[in-house]
């Protein structure tokens, strides 16, 4: 299940954002929507739960 703040990575092949991660801002109806940060650029897209995957924060980089 995923809730707002949660680090997400997209997992829809066919999806233009594909390997993006971001972090989700709003849940509603199955649809999640995600804020992507990218240096001068922000941008929220709208997903299908189902394209979205959760990041474990907990896991430190090695």
């Amino acid at each position: 299940m995923l809730f707002p703040g949660a680090a997400v990575r997209v997992v829809n092949l066919d999806d233009t954002y594909y390997g993006f991660q971001g972090q989700v801002q709003r849940v509603s109806d199955g649809k999640v929507a995600v804020l992507f940060e990218g240096g001068n650029w922000d941008k929220l897209v709208t997903f299908n739960a189902t394209e979205l995957e959760a990041l474990d924060k907990r896991r430190g980089k090695k």
